[in-house]
């Protein structure tokens, strides 16, 4: 049984956070389906959402981007990390497309950009023992999405991290290959991020349409969690 862990060293840091947490076991068909226009649609729509927390000239500026990266700021970084959303946000300020890659993070990239959250997904299947949010010692193996080479984690830095090594680096910077989603996915767990209060209640609504987007197209109800200071735990 994975259990997901937030470690002290966490809270040390982050102690007004939360972690939004889904459960989803017994995922069908994860093909990719690049023309698939139900999926183009929910993309191009969270583009367009996107769009209203890009209100400031200087994108640095934009409430979003500025709040993450004050949070990184925080701890150790690889020189140039920043947050998911602000990379989404930045495409989304060059009016540049996003294309489908499979549903699940289709569904979820969806979500991000609608409501301006950080989301990420990981395989159960491909967890080794606990999956834990902490600083890193630092050496953990890491993989990244697209790489050949280890890219291991600096001591200090927020990771997402098992027995083998780091699942995902600075919160939600870089996937590892090893544990990302797929399309042969079947049990996933979802994270979404918060710094703030506001952050928390958009990712609350967001992780309501997660679960929805992922009940209507794969048939499968999940489960969802809030991790907080008091709450620190997750039984999956």
């Amino acid at each position: 049984m994975t259990n997901f862990i937030t470690d002290t060293s966490f809270w040390e840091i982050f102690p007004e956070a939360q972690i939004n947490v889904l459960l989803v076991k017994g995922i069908g068909d994860n093909h990719s389906k690049e023309n698939d226009p139900y999926l183009t649609k929910l993309l191009a729509e969270g583009k367009e959402a996107a769009k209203q927390f890009l209100t400031e000239e200087i994108f640095s500026q934009n409430l979003v981007v500025a709040q993450w990266r004050g949070a990184f700021s925080q701890f150790k970084t690889k020189k140039g990390a920043r947050s998911s959303i602000e990379a989404s946000l930045k495409r989304v300020s060059q009016d540049r497309e996003f294309r489908p890659i499979n549903p699940l993070v289709d569904i979820y990239n969806s979500i991000s950009l609608e409501f301006a959250v950080p989301c990420g997904g990981e395989d159960l299947q491909k967890i080794v023992g606990d999956i834990h949010l902490g600083q890193a010692a630092g050496g953990e193996a890491f993989l990244p999405l697209g790489a050949e080479a280890d890219a291991p984690a600096l001591p200090g830095e927020i990771i997402y991290y098992d027995e083998e090594g780091a699942i995902c680096r600075c919160l939600n910077w870089r996937e590892a290959q090893r544990t990302m989603l797929t399309e042969e996915s079947h049990d996933v767990i979802f994270f979404m991020e918060s710094v703030t209060s506001e952050q928390a209640t958009r990712a609350n609504q967001a992780m309501q349409e997660l679960k929805r987007r992922i009940a209507d197209y794969f048939g499968v109800e999940g489960i969802d969690f809030v991790v907080d200071a008091e709450h620190r735990k997750v039984k999956a």
